[in-house]
């Protein structure tokens, strides 16, 4: 394998990662996200999106490289409520220590070759050295190789699942927590 690294996202990191979350959607989400919603993908709204989330947060961009492709990226800040809360509508003790991965892609054909564990682990790095104690993220209920994935680093599901509307497809979620404090469990 080539040098594999990971960055803080750049401006010029931004059409990869739009195209990034574009292709890896178009592969892993297939059957779960109807066709005409994944056909339609705008990737200058999409990456204007990302543009903004770099420039205003509160989330940080990190970018996955390997040799001089760009692989992956992950999205992770601050966890709103509405991200934490229990099914009582409850937020834990701990809401201000708690971050949110938003996104952790890895284009498939890059996959199995430890993006994500990096991506995950420089997060979680800097989050810890900022305050943060604890992540949460929500992965698609039938998505088990993300769900694997979470597990190898020793989060599970935390009991609290939502339904989306993805285009009038329900998409079902279930969150996952665990600590920022990583090691990898080979899976």
């Amino acid at each position: 394998m080539a040098d594999a690294g990971v960055h803080s996202a750049l401006p010029e990191d931004l059409p990869q990662i739009a195209r990034i979350q574009r292709d890896t959607w178009r592969v892993a989400y297939a059957e779960l996200l109807p066709a005409e919603l994944l056909a339609e993908w705008d990737l200058a709204e999409a990456e204007a999106a990302w543009a903004h989330a770099l420039t205003h947060g509160p989330a940080r961009l990190f970018v996955a490289t390997e040799g001089a492709a760009t692989v992956g990226f992950c999205a992770a800040g601050p966890a709103p409520g509405d991200e934490l809360v229990d099914p009582a509508g409850e937020l834990p003790a701990d809401a201000d220590e708690v971050v949110l991965i938003g996104a952790l892609l890895v284009e498939p054909r890059w996959g199995r070759r430890g993006h994500g564990g990096r991506l995950l682990g420089t997060a979680a790095a800097e989050l810890r050295a900022a305050g943060a104690s604890r992540g949460v993220a929500w992965v698609p209920e039938s998505d088990q190789a993300t769900r694997k994935f979470y597990a190898s680093v020793g989060w599970q599901p935390d009991g609290v699942a939502r339904t989306l509307d993805a285009a009038g497809r329900e998409l079902r979620e279930v969150r996952f927590s665990g600590t920022l404090e990583l090691s990898l469990i080979a899976y």
